[in-house]
């Protein structure tokens, strides 16, 4: 039997292949010579694995910069029209599904509205196989040009055997989603079995994870966690919950439920929850909650236009003016819990309803925050609004595929593992 924990040749050169094309990713467009300073490799090591990340279309040249004496040096950058990333939000009201390039740019949205049938799994899953067939026609693709499709969830998402751990390609996941099932106590579901569900409907790559994960992954890569090794994610819509990033990695917990922040006790006893039980942080600060608080929104407006109207409604009545008060000093309490139990160097509040409040509260939360979280930690904490806009959960969802084709080095999706036999063009 071989030794599984040694390193062949085949796994350094995949290792070589992802550490390259990850820092292309991230900071480029960078020359060969750069290359080679940010990652100690040999300048022939550079060039093999440059040469082939071009050859395999992933990476291309970007213009070139003067050198000191020297001839121009070529600039790189990961190939933005390589191939597609979906990206998939299954949210309080509707489905929203978006096609990426590489660079994250859309090129094609479908939003698909929950009927009063709300969250019945058949009725999601068909919505996110409509949006994908949607997105993929308008965008004037084939399928075979989707690298892979990021799904976030409300709930607890328990990855399964061979479902989000390395799979059968070299240690690489393929994708599979087979074994992913949801955990949605706030919506009813229990232990469903959504990525077997999906799977029934598409042959692509799928990845599931929980929504406020995903934000905080997209806040991480490119918004207000970028630089944190060290950081909490809050999203705020209808319900509440939170990415806790720890040494630059999202902190799952022994079974993936740890960010559950929505449901830790706010007040013994207190205002019923979703979820069932009384006095989570939720039955406050969330959009559901906060308007039945409020009592006064007009009758038959989403959610949104509720919390539109309570911002309104505060610059002229004390009442409103009292509860998005009140929602601050909550909301400021719940991040000191955060602050003392992770001591984070940054917390980012996100979410479509963290977003619309966020501006006019986050000067009070942040007393609050200092008044209620140990002094020395919350010294060391900022507390930031989220800069992706409302659809953040969607873009992180995307870069579950995303990312792994940068750890595998772009290995997994080709069906020959050497060259792509055609450039996806971009529109």
């Amino acid at each position: 039997m071989a030794d599984r924990g040694k390193r062949t040749v085949r796994d350094l050169r995949r290792g070589n292949r992802s550490a390259l094309l990850r820092h292309l990713y991230f900071e480029g467009p960078l020359s060969r010579q750069e290359l080679g300073r940010d990652s100690g490799l040999s300048a022939g090591s550079i060039s093999n694995v440059v040469g082939d990340l071009i050859a395999d279309g992933l990476v291309e040249e970007a213009g070139s910069v003067d050198s000191d004496g020297g001839r121009p040096r070529i600039l790189l950058r990961v190939a933005a029209g390589y191939g597609c990333v979906v990206g998939v939000d299954v949210g309080e009201t509707r489905v929203r599904v978006e096609l990426f390039d590489l660079a994250l740019t859309e090129l094609a949205a479908a939003d698909l509205p929950l009927s009063d049938s709300g969250h019945d799994v058949d009725h999601v899953v068909r919505l996110v196989l409509d949006g994908l067939s949607a997105v993929v026609r308008d965008a004037g693709i084939s399928e075979s040009d989707v690298l892979g499709v990021g799904v976030g969830v409300p709930g607890i998402v328990e990855q399964g055997d061979g479902a989000g751990a390395p799979g059968a390609a070299n240690g690489v996941d393929l994708g599979s989603g087979e074994g992913i099932v949801v955990h949605g106590q706030t919506i009813g579901w229990n232990a469903v079995p959504f990525g077997r569900l999906l799977r029934a409907g598409t042959d692509l790559p799928l990845y599931i994870d929980n929504g406020a994960k995903t934000l905080g992954q997209a806040e991480m890569w490119f918004g207000a966690g970028r630089g944190a090794g060290s950081a909490v994610i809050a999203l705020l819509g209808s319900g509440v919950g939170a990415c806790v990033v720890a040494d630059g990695k999202p902190y799952r917990g022994a079974t993936s439920s740890a960010g559950e922040w929505g449901h830790t006790t706010l007040q013994v006893g207190g205002r019923l929850c979703r979820c069932g039980a009384r006095g989570c942080l939720e039955a406050y600060v969330g959009a559901e909650a906060l308007l039945e608080r409020w009592g006064r929104a007009p009758e038959g407006q989403s959610e949104e236009a509720g919390l539109t109207a309570l911002l309104a409604a505060a610059d002229e009545d004390p009442s409103a003016a009292a509860l998005l008060a009140e929602t601050a000093e909550y909301l400021g309490a719940g991040i000191a819990d955060l602050i003392n139990l992770f001591n984070p160097e940054r917390i980012v509040i996100g979410g479509w309803a963290g977003l619309m409040i966020g501006p006019r509260l986050l000067p009070a939360v942040r007393e609050a925050a200092v008044a209620y979280a140990l002094h020395h930690p919350c010294a060391q904490t900022s507390i930031e609004m989220g800069r992706l806009g409302p659809d953040a959960v969607t873009v992180g969802a995307a870069t579950l595929p995303l990312a792994r084709l940068l750890d595998s080095g772009g290995a997994p999706w080709n069906r020959n593992p050497t060259v792509r036999e055609a450039r996806l063009e971009v529109r």
